[in-house]
């Protein structure tokens, strides 16, 4: 369940992030509004979420996934076209993110 609530988390910071090119620099209302909502409730969900993950790890995987879904969105939605070198980095932090949720004690399996 905790890692459905940091999903949650993911997906309104995404979101949050995502509608931060529509806000015009937070000029214009509801995307702004929007923007906010999804931020406070992404924070709120990760508080949730470091209950019983540890802070550092659950910020890891919340920021590691978050870079890639928003690179995703960029590319697809925004046409910001990544370079091979872009790629590579954002398959690392992946990996990254998978050799911490496999491997590491530090986190219950």
């Amino acid at each position: 369940m905790t890692y459905a609530v940091l999903l949650a988390a993911i997906v309104f910071e995404v979101v949050g992030t995502s509608l931060l090119k529509n806000t015009e620099q937070f000029t214009r209302l509801w995307p702004t509004v929007f923007c906010l909502i999804c931020y406070a409730v992404a924070i709120y969900l990760l508080s949730v979420s470091v209950r019983t993950i540890p802070v550092g790890i659950a910020y890891a995987i919340w920021s590691g996934f978050g870079i890639v879904l928003v690179s995703a969105i960029g590319w697809f939605a925004f046409r910001q076209h990544l370079d091979l070198a872009a790629v590579i980095g954002l398959g690392f932090i992946i990996v990254g993110i998978l050799i911490v949720n496999l491997f590491s004690n530090s986190i219950t399996h």
